[in-house]
């Protein structure tokens, strides 16, 4: 379903592309940057099968390039291939996802990664470049600093009084946020089971975080977890 409402999104962007090219091309955008190395030829292989004699066409993405040299000149960073061609992967993988994990050892480049793509999305908004860039705002927080109480909220077992949580505040007041900007929430932590277990129903396509107080906050496309 995932492939299809992306090949979808694709397809109206590139309306001139035959069919099994926008597929191809939605596979590739969705998979390729979550394979290693090895596991890379294996798909190669698999999608050459399955789509025999079909070239996978090549985007233009020189004007996202060009503002991606500039941002990195900015921040004093090197102008290295494989960062430029990550960062573009987050691009296509968050278009295709509203929550997206970045995974890599310290020093890899995860926070340059989202904060170059985060700065690069809002300067091609400012010279309105297209409607598809929007300016980003990022939510950082750091779950493994917080208790799960004072991640979601909870009751004071005294007062059954609600107390609100950091993630709930910010996540009700992003969604209410009806301005096209895009928000990010951005979880700067390793993940484990203790925090991670509530934001199932948030994570699949039901997009919606529910509370113990039994309140239920819809996320909208202009909203997205890292």
């Amino acid at each position: 379903v995932s492939v299809l409402k992306y090949g979808g999104r694709k397809k109206r962007a590139n309306p001139e592309m035959p069919d099994d090219e926008v597929i191809l091309l939605a596979m590739k955008d969705m998979n390729v940057a979550k394979l290693t190395a090895t596991d890379l030829p294996l798909f190669n292989g698999i999608t050459s099968d399955l789509f025999p004699g079909v070239e996978v066409p090549h985007l233009d993405y020189g004007t996202m390039k060009r503002a991606i040299e500039e941002e990195l000149r900015l921040a004093n960073l090197q102008m290295i291939d494989i960062t430029v061609t990550k960062i573009i992967q987050l691009y296509e993988t968050k278009n295709s996802r509203h929550g997206v994990m970045i995974v890599g050892q310290t020093g890899s480049g995860k926070s340059v990664t989202w904060k170059m793509l985060r700065n690069t999305l809002t300067r091609l908004r400012k010279e309105n470049r297209g409607a598809q860039y929007q300016t980003v705002r990022d939510y950082p927080i750091n779950p493994k600093a917080l208790t799960l109480g004072e991640l979601y909220g909870e009751f004071d077992l005294n007062t059954n009084e609600w107390s609100d949580g950091v993630l709930s505040s910010v996540m009700r007041m992003t969604c209410a946020d009806e301005k096209p900007d895009e928000k990010w929430l951005v979880f700067d932590a390793p993940v484990d089971t203790l925090w991670i277990e509530s934001m199932n129903s948030v994570l699949d396509d039901n997009k919606v975080l529910t509370l113990i107080n039994g309140e239920r906050i819809s996320m909208p496309g202009q909203v997205s977890l890292l």
